[in-house]
């Protein structure tokens, strides 16, 4: 039997390519997007028109920020699970437009809670990030380490989503698990990305800031394992931890039916290595501009990626060499360049 699920952000990089697998392996899926301009509209589009081909995939455009438009898509089904991936993405732009960011994050999350429990929803999976863990610099990042430090607003609203939904585990028993993105990358990605940014510019023949001075670590996670990781976690629905000591709390698990999950690549690239991947594709050289770091961000990450493997058997299976290339066949594809 297939179920019925909803992917909120559908239209977004996550969004699409996750409803592009589940419909395709047959599951009935409701995505809603508000389409928002933070990036061209038009990939938005593009990916929708795909997914649009398949009977078994239908489009509501919805913002969930808007408790009454959001509480009529509860209203019209019952959902086996919810994906929520809508959200004000992207550490730099929190800086410029924090209110994006309550709007989107944490009004719009405190809406899809509200209509999760009323709704009686099976499993709710939402996106968190690599960036909660903030300040902390000790690694790999593993689920039971605090993220009480944030270093950017956007991190501060993800790290709220993860709380938020554990009080509603606890009062409701509705079934939480939170995915801490790890660096997503690969075809149709989002356009404020660096992988992207750095193709247009090379392409175009502009240099390309490199922050930190080319010294960044980054556990670049290819886009088919970050949807492998999801439906695997949906499929293994929350549940509370047997073990779990109030004594001494684990970070990532809970006596309620709530949990953090890392998915990542486990395998560490620094940017510069990125970079000459990309040139090796693309068959030009970068005209670098190294700079220092920028405010809000972090100098590496690394995820620690048992506690997924070992609840669910995820094992990711891209290698970035492979990864960069695809994107890159993808882009020159997409963009005639």
């Amino acid at each position: 039997m297939s179920r019925h699920i909803l992917i909120t952000g559908a239209a977004g990089f996550i969004g699409y390519s996750l409803a592009a697998r589940l419909a395709q392996q047959g599951e009935q899926v409701l995505g809603i997007d508000n389409l928002n301009d933070y990036y061209d509209v038009q990939l938005k589009q593009a990916r929708l028109a795909r997914l649009q081909q398949s009977d078994n995939f239908r489009f509501a455009q919805t913002d969930v920020a808007d408790a009454s438009a959001l509480s009529k898509v509860f209203q019209s089904q019952h959902f086996d699970v919810v994906v929520h991936l809508a959200a004000q993405a992207g550490v730099r732009y929190s800086i410029e437009n924090p209110a994006a960011y309550v709007q989107a994050n944490l009004v719009g999350f405190a809406n899809l809670l509200e209509c999760a429990r009323h709704g009686k929803v099976g499993h709710l999976v939402f996106a968190s990030t690599s960036s909660v863990y903030g300040a902390n610099t000790a690694l790999p990042f593993c689920e039971d380490q605090a993220t009480s430090h944030p270093v950017s607003f956007y991190a501060a609203t993800k790290k709220a989503n993860e709380v938020m939904a554990h009080s509603y585990a606890h009062l409701y028993r509705l079934p939480c698990t939170g995915l801490r993105f790890f660096t997503v990358y690969g075809p149709w990605g989002r356009p404020d990305m660096a992988l992207f940014k750095f193709t247009r510019s090379i392409l175009a023949g502009e240099s390309i800031p490199v922050f930190n001075r080319g010294e960044m670590v980054r556990d670049f996670t290819y886009i088919d394992d970050i949807v492998d990781g999801v439906i695997r976690s949906m499929d293994a629905v929350a549940a509370p931890a047997p073990h779990w000591n109030s004594d001494a709390p684990d970070q990532g698990s809970s006596n309620a039916p709530w949990r953090v999950f890392n998915i990542g690549n486990n395998r560490p690239v620094q940017l510069l290595r990125y970079i000459e991947l990309l040139e090796q594709s693309l068959g030009r050289k970068a005209q670098l501009e190294l700079l220092p770091m920028q405010a809000g961000d972090v100098p590496a990450t690394v995820a620690d990626v048992s506690r997924l493997q070992q609840a669910t058997g995820y094992v990711p299976a891209t290698p970035v060499e492979l990864g960069v290339a695809n994107f890159v066949r993808w882009y020159r594809d997409y963009y005639g360049v």
